[in-house]
């Protein structure tokens, strides 16, 4: 492939993959256990590096746009987001953990994969209102 049909290939590519993000990213909105706003922030790196015009419609967008916006500034996520999508991480982990028990193992992994979720909401992930305030202590 020659220069200009290999750029044109590799935004297609890059679209392609921003889009499924998309898809998956709309799924976790429904779906407890699956996180939503790394699938967006995962689409708008893609969308950034392919089509432009794909890139302000995600960012357009009224509740995934502001989510993308906090990651990308440093922001992280609100407390209350947190608090939410921790318990319903617990939901599903104790939905799943009852519906796979006759495995004895499974239950197990299930269970430490949420305490892996907790751990990286919890303390991984920055807490939108502790940013703020130490960007308004600091002065940066």
């Amino acid at each position: 492939m020659t220069g200009p049909r290999r750029r044109r290939a590799v935004r297609l590519f890059w679209a392609a993959a921003g889009l499924v993000m998309v898809g998956f990213g709309g799924l976790g909105l429904l779906l407890p256990g699956l996180p939503a706003t790394m699938f967006f922030v995962a689409a708008a790196w893609c969308f950034a590096r392919s089509d432009e015009r794909l890139e302000r419609w995600l960012l357009g967008l009224p509740v995934v746009g502001r989510l993308v916006d906090d990651y990308r500034s440093g922001l992280g996520m609100a407390r209350n987001a947190k608090v939410v999508a921790i318990a319903l991480m617990w939901a599903a982990v104790a939905l799943s953990a009852v519906l796979s028990r006759s495995r004895l193992w499974l239950p197990v992994v299930i269970a430490s994969a949420g305490v892996v979720g907790t751990l990286v909401v919890g303390w991984w992930v920055p807490t939108k209102e502790r940013v703020l305030a130490a960007r308004a202590a600091g002065g940066s």
